[in-house]
């Protein structure tokens, strides 16, 4: 009997083959599309990105994916189809055979109805024309033809894959609202490899898109930082020339620290997809095996010189928001600590007072024990010389006489037994 198998075991090895490149004939064109929610507070409704495609294939009347597949190819007659969703974002591929009259003809994206682009559920973020064509025999025609598509201070271009194409772009959106993406395949390429780099050029483009929204997420909280940056100045300073109450100041501190701990929930989510995103910008232009050609800038180069500073700036906006945190933390344990010194003063001041105000209960309370003892004789020699009167008589004593001899021993009696509650209620203290 072989092993039992781990419950996850088919579908992580599936997981490696989840999204399979596509077979890409040249001469051809591709229309490309990426579409996620308008917010990243919103959440993706799957169900709703699911609805959307199904309503695509069935105006072509074609089969459904699975309920829980993650991508789908479709012929659709006059062109094919690749869904994938992601985690953020869903993205539609189509792919048409031969080339337009004209290169980069907005035409070629009417192949998704405009009614069904209207309800799509969410924003577009990023879309790309792309044109892929063959080397011509003179190379050069190549160079001309990127001087009329692209602008020529952005225009990126390279062989890749050990010359099996030329790949080009400026990253720009022309007048139609769509990226354009160039590439040209050497004889011999098959479509396997073309379709390899036909995904890696619209995941470069896609996933540069998504990083810069963490760059739009750091400018807008450049503002904030700097005040929040202003004010735990302020009272850092006011900390160390104490001119404010500890109390008031750690009230503020705190209110402080609540507003970074808001800035950092917000925008974590943002900044660690960004550094995921620059990772994979990054790696799938390495993979492709970049060599320049017509003396232009590779795409690594143009990344160096434009992606690359803006996700500088995020970390720099992540970087300082910890910093923030940690200041503002070391800030509050340190005001803590002199508030704890304040009032352990106070307590001592107040422990004090409450030491002399018993010293004082104490003597007061002698004084009434002292008061007490002479009041209580009063009356016990009063009643002891009226219980002894009648032996005064047969004594041949008077009555006065009597009474001065049993004073003495009333008030010791008295004293002595006061002395013993006192002693029994204060534990002998």
């Amino acid at each position: 009997m072989p092993p039992e198998d781990h419950p996850q075991r088919f579908l992580l090895a599936n997981e490696l083959h989840a999204r399979p490149f596509p077979a890409v004939e040249a001469p051809g064109q591709a229309a490309y599309l990426a579409i996620k929610p308008i917010t990243d507070a919103a959440r993706r409704d799957r169900a709703r990105d699911r609805a959307h495609l199904l309503s695509l294939l069935d105006r072509f009347g074609v089969a459904h994916p699975p309920p829980d597949a993650t991508h789908h190819f479709a012929d659709l007659g006059r062109f094919r189809l690749k869904w994938e969703s992601h985690t953020e974002f869903v993205t539609y591929t189509a792919f048409l055979p031969g080339l337009g009259e004209r290169a980069f003809d907005p035409a070629a994206f009417e192949v998704f109805p405009a009614d069904w682009l209207a309800e799509v559920p969410g924003v577009r973020f990023t879309s790309a024309l792309l044109r892929i064509d063959h080397i011509p025999a003179e190379e050069a025609r190549v160079n001309a033809q990127l001087g009329d598509w692209f602008v020529q201070e952005s225009v990126a271009c390279s062989r890749v894959l050990d010359g099996a194409a030329i790949i080009a772009s400026d990253f720009r959106i022309d007048s139609a609202g769509h990226m354009r993406l160039a590439v040209f395949v050497a004889p011999g390429t098959g479509p396997r490899r073309v379709g390899r780099i036909v995904q890696r050029l619209c995941e470069i483009e896609t996933y540069k898109s998504m990083s810069m929204l963490g760059f739009a997420r750091a400018r807008q909280l450049s503002p904030q930082i700097g005040e929040l940056d202003t004010r735990l100045s302020g009272l850092v300073g006011a900390l160390t020339t104490g001119e404010s109450p500890p109390d008031e100041t750690l009230r503020s501190l705190l209110g402080i620290s609540a507003e970074l701990e808001n800035l950092l929930v917000k925008s974590s989510f943002r900044f660690s997809a960004t550094a995921a995103y620059e990772a994979i910008v990054h790696e799938r232009i390495e993979v492709m095996r970049e060599e320049r050609v017509f003396g232009r800038q590779t795409l690594a180069e143009f990344m160096l010189l434009r992606f690359d500073p803006a996700m500088r700036t995020v970390q720099a906006a992540e970087a300082r928001l910890g910093t923030l945190a940690e200041r503002s933390m070391r800030a509050g344990t340190l005001l803590s600590t002199r508030v704890d010194v304040d009032r352990s003063a106070q307590n001592q001041k107040l422990l004090e007072s409450m030491d002399r105000r018993a010293d004082m209960q104490l003597r007061l309370q002698r004084t009434v024990e002292g008061l007490s003892v002479v009041a209580i004789s009063y009356y016990a020699v009063g009643l002891v010389g009226n219980v002894i009167e009648p032996l005064a008589a047969p004594l041949g004593m008077q009555r006065g006489l009597l009474l001065a001899l049993l004073t003495p021993l009333v008030v010791v009696a008295v004293w002595f037994l006061v002395h013993r509650i006192r002693e029994r209620l204060t534990g002998g203290h």
